[in-house]
Formats: C-alpha cells, sequence, structure tokens
C-alpha cells in the first residue's frame, strides 16, 4: 500500500527521531526460534505523555500526543507496555482536512519489540485499518490481510521503533554515523535509518533545550525531498525525546515541535 503524504504520517515519522525510509525494501531471513531479547535501559517507563504541536507552513495544522502505559496482561510470562500516538487536525487546518489518527502498540516491557500494532487512519475523508501481530520467537508478523511474512528477531513497528530508538546509546557517537532500525511497516520490512550529525542547543517557544541532532536517510521522492530537507533535535539527556523536527515536503513543510510533557524518568536538558 501507498504510504499517505499527510502531515500526520510524516509527524510521526518525526517522532521515530528522524529515521527515514532506505532506498529499497530488504529481503530477511530469520532462524526458525528466536530467542527474546533483554535490554537494559532507563530512558522512559509508564506514565510519561509528549504533547507535539504540528504546523503545516503558517497554520496550526495539528496536535499529536503520545503515551506509555503499563499493559493489562503479561505474555508468556513477560511484562507488556501499551503506547499509543494520536493525531487530530485543529482550527483552519480542520474545517477542509479533518485528521482523526490513532496509532497503538503493544510491547515487550524488558526487550522492547512489539506483539501487536493497531493502525487507525481518518484524513481527509480516507479511511483505513492495519493490524499485525508479531510473533518473535519465529521471527513473523501477520497482518489484517492474514498473510504472514518472515521477519528479522526483535524487529519494530512504526510506534514501537519511536521507543526502541531511544534505548540506543548515542554517548561515543561520532558526527556521520548511522544508526539503523529494522521495522515492519506497510506490508513490508523497511530500515528506517538516521546520521548523527553534533550536539546543539535550539531555543523553542517554552525555553532552549540542549540537543543531539539527526538527519535521516530517506527515499527521495516519497513524504520528504531530500536527505538535508529533515532536521530532528532531541533532548541530550537520560530521556532522549525529540523536541522539534523541521522537513521540507513534496506539497509545503512541516514542523513538529514539544508542547508539554510529564512522566519523565529524568530531568529534561532544558536551560
Amino acid at each position: 500500500m501507498a504510504r499517505s503524504t499527510t502531515f500526520l504520517l510524516a509527524g510521526l515519522a518525526l517522532l521515530t527521531m528522524g529515521f527515514g525510509q532506505a532506498k529499497n525494501p530488504v529481503a530477511t531471513t530469520a532462524t526458525e526460534f528466536n530467542q527474546l531479547r533483554d535490554l537494559k535501559f532507563d530512558s522512559f517507563k509508564p506514565g510519561e505523555k509528549l504533547t507535539y504541536v504540528v504546523h503545516y507552513g503558517w497554520l496550526n495544522a495539528g496536535e499529536a500526543v503520545v503515551e506509555l502505559k503499563e499493559g493489562t496482561r503479561d505474555i508468556a510470562g513477560r511484562k507488556v507496555w501499551v503506547a499509543t500516538g494520536t493525531g487530530r487536525s485543529l482550527g483552519a487546518f480542520n474545517t477542509f482536512y479533518k485528521v482523526d489518527d490513532h496509532y497503538e502498540t503493544h510491547f515487550d516491557a524488558k526487550g522492547v519489540f512489539p506483539y501487536a500494532f493497531i493502525r487507525r487512519v481518518s484524513e481527509g475523508g480516507y479511511e483505513f485499518s492495519q493490524d499485525y501481530v508479531y510473533n518473535q520467537v519465529k521471527g513473523e508478523v501477520t497482518t489484517q490481510k492474514k498473510e504472514t511474512h518472515k521477519v528479522p528477531a526483535s524487529v519494530q513497528d512504526m510506534l514501537s521503533a519511536f521507543y526502541f530508538a531511544r534505548t540506543i546509546d548515542f554517548a561515543n557517537a561520532k558526527e556521520g554515523d548511522i544508526f539503523t532500525i529494522e521495522t515492519f511497516m506497510d506490508d513490508e520490512l523497511w530500515p528506517l535509518r538516521m546520521k548523527y550529525m553534533g550536539k546543539e542547543t535550539i531555543k523553542l517557544r517554552n525555553g532552549k533545550y540542549r540537543c543531539l541532532k539527526f538527519q535521516p536517510v530517506v527515499q527521495e521522492g516519497r513524504i520528504f525531498k531530500g536527505n538535508d530537507d529533515l532536521n530532528v533535535w532531541i533532548t541530550d539527556d537520560g530521556n532522549r525525546i525529540p523536541v522539534l523536527a523541521q522537513a521540507k515536503v513534496l506539497v509545503g513543510s512541516i514542523k513538529m515541535e514539544l508542547s508539554d510533557y510529564e512522566g519523565l524518568n529524568h530531568p529534561i536538558a532544558k536551560e
């Protein structure tokens, strides 16, 4: 299925720390059984809630909220956390292009890999759904079409990738280093890649933030025009949350700015 070019999907891509689409989908092989991984991290915890304002050109086009909660049940004795991402259009933008989107991932609290992904899109009269079930032991994803795809161990979905990216240790990162996450999206396996551009302090409406800057490695002609047209800044602290993303897209420009936060696991790098 073709990827949407709307601001909300672009915004979700920005929230995923600026990872972009690689040149082509990649084939993969998986062992018969994968061992479920455990990660050591403390960059987020249930109770965290991040709110962003999405600017499309000069309009305040929408609001995106990403929230993490405890799951209601374990899977095979492993604790599950549930993250939701919601997007809605605002103000004048809402009158001619109404958006009401919902993303949901149920992921392993220790390994930060998904068990299930739900996507409900309603944008300008266009609607569709996606439901993915991940068998991480067998290395498989089953879609709403009842099709099963082989995938690498600990493969991510669109939203769980946002959290897994925040477990990456950038302490020894050098400018130009590229980080990759294998992600299953739109019924295909896509490697999501970003390039580290160094440290920078940026000023937003609610203050200054010490940040790490990233630039995605994108497929030109999709959502974004090229690599130089999208930049993302994440906090240079233990939280690793995106505070600003700016992009030139094929039909204008997008800016996503952190407007509110709560439940962070560490003090935020704000001056």
